[in-house]
């Protein structure tokens, strides 16, 4: 089983719009509601793979409510921890050719919550064979909470996809993720200087301490592909043009994917192609967390990934 961790979740609602006045009343074309959350996206397309997954995390609210009665409703299971705050949305005006996003901050959590979902967290993971981590940590965690996560499942590997100080925590802690995925910006971050997309520069980068022990590191590209290392192996992952038609939860379906190779035991070049693979399948779609499974194999016969 795959167990997959949302820890600030939302209501996503995106708003149609021939156009955005400020000061004055916009009216809206169509309304969208989905299930949000990066870790949430991960799950979907997992269920589409007809994986074993469930999904947990900490809801609150009648939002929260309708978040599990989504997900029952879509066949998903799901085990969450009930907090007091109330869960988020988060708006997407779809404008002009443009988006514009306005998102809620989300909860804050009291620390008896934070430790008793630690405590659940403890009892789901003893039966997942792989733990996946993504998104933002909702205010009230303390920045290494991921971490905690982590520390809390010392046995079970994971796969994170988080960014900022919460993955600088981790990073700088004893106990690893399996596989990392930042993009060139947040690896940029990380390292405090502008990281290229030459060969060399990528191999000098992912070489530094800071990643030490890791086993797997995919940078996403964008649509320059991927670079990956996986021990002391390098990857180039060479991508196809495609038409992107709303690329938000791309990475997501990109772990997904590469989650659920972990889980399978795929071979390196199998495991970077089926998260290449998924991840544009997602950038094709107007849906957040969906991909067409028809058109998988023609786009993974076009992925190229060299050792480099």
């Amino acid at each position: 089983m795959i167990l997959t961790v949302t820890m600030n979740p939302s209501v996503d609602i995106a708003y149609t719009m021939t156009g955005l006045t400020i000061d004055n009343v916009n009216r809206v074309q169509d309304v969208r509601k989905t299930a949000g959350g990066k870790g949430l996206n991960v799950t979907r397309v997992l269920k589409q793979l007809n994986a074993d997954v469930v999904a947990t995390g900490l809801l609150g609210g009648v939002l929260g409510d309708a978040i599990k009665n989504e997900l029952t409703s879509d066949g998903i299971q799901h085990d969450f921890w009930s907090i007091s705050g109330a869960t988020r949305n988060c708006i997407a005006l779809l404008h002009d050719g443009a988006q514009t996003e306005i998102l809620e901050s989300g909860p804050v959590i009291q620390e008896s919550e934070a430790e008793a979902f630690i405590k659940h967290l403890k009892k789901l993971a003893d039966q997942a064979d792989i733990l996946s981590f993504s998104g933002s940590l909702p205010k009230g965690l303390p920045t290494d909470f991921y971490h905690q996560m982590i520390s809390a499942c010392p046995n079970k590997p994971v796969v994170l996809d988080c960014a900022g100080d919460s993955l600088v925590q981790v990073l700088n802690k004893k106990n690893k993720p399996q596989l990392i995925k930042p993009n060139i910006e947040e690896l940029s971050v990380l390292l405090g200087r502008t990281v290229t997309t030459q060969i060399a520069d990528l191999k000098a980068a992912l070489s530094q301490p800071l990643f030490a022990d890791i086993e797997w590191i995919v940078v996403s590209l964008g649509a320059n592909g991927a670079f990956a290392k996986h021990f002391d192996t390098f990857y180039r992952v060479t991508i196809p043009t495609i038409d992107v038609v709303n690329p938000v939860g791309s990475g997501d379906a990109t772990v997904a994917g590469m989650t659920a190779a972990l889980v399978e035991g795929l071979s390196d070049e199998a495991l970077l192609k089926q998260g290449n693979v998924l991840g544009m399948l997602n950038a094709q779609e107007a849906t957040t967390g969906y991909v067409q499974l028809e058109h998988y194999q023609t786009l993974y016969e076009q992925i190229k990934v060299e050792s480099v």
